[in-house]
């Protein structure tokens, strides 16, 4: 059984790290009610799987893989989910016809990843946290050449999606 201060230290990391889960959850879902279950999805899973992190590590790269293979595996049982709006957790209000073109290129960016594959999916989200090449291939489990290569083929795909919407 965990004692007390375990539980206080686990509770403190995961607020600490809380954007990671919301990003996840919002890439993944978009229905608010899914998004709460993946989240507590997430964090149990964490909780259960705690015993396997190795201090060594960042927190942040055990947390992201945790988190990235719920979310595909809860991805996988409801297939009937959405793209979601915001891979932030936040929405902004835009004033002027620049940041509404701004918002809906986002909006179009995370329409064409959401429309990814899993793993391309998961590949994106981290690459748009700018993590380094080797943190997304020890997330992912994959090599870093590995990594190099689907980045550069998701890049390509999504500017044909662009493109494709401007013909």
């Amino acid at each position: 059984m965990r004692t007390q201060q375990v539980r206080d230290n686990f509770l403190k990391l995961i607020l600490d790290n809380k954007g990671i889960i919301i990003k996840i959850c919002n890439s993944y879902c978009a229905n608010k009610n899914y998004r709460e279950d993946l989240a507590q999805e997430i964090i149990f899973n964490l909780w259960k799987s705690g015993d396997h992190y190795d201090p060594n590590q960042r927190f942040s790269t055990w947390m992201y893989r945790v988190a990235l293979n719920v979310a595909i595996s809860f991805y996988r049982k409801e297939k009937t989910l959405v793209p979601s709006v915001s891979l932030t957790g936040e929405h902004h209000e835009v004033e002027d016809e620049t940041a509404d073109e701004a918002a809906e290129n986002i909006t179009l960016l995370q329409k064409f990843i959401f429309e990814l594959n899993e793993l391309d999916r998961a590949l994106m989200i981290l690459f748009l946290e700018e993590k380094s090449y080797a943190e997304m291939a020890d997330i992912v489990g994959i090599s870093e050449t590995n990594v190099g290569t689907k980045i550069s083929r998701i890049k390509k795909k999504i500017k044909q999606n662009f493109a494709d919407l401007n013909k």
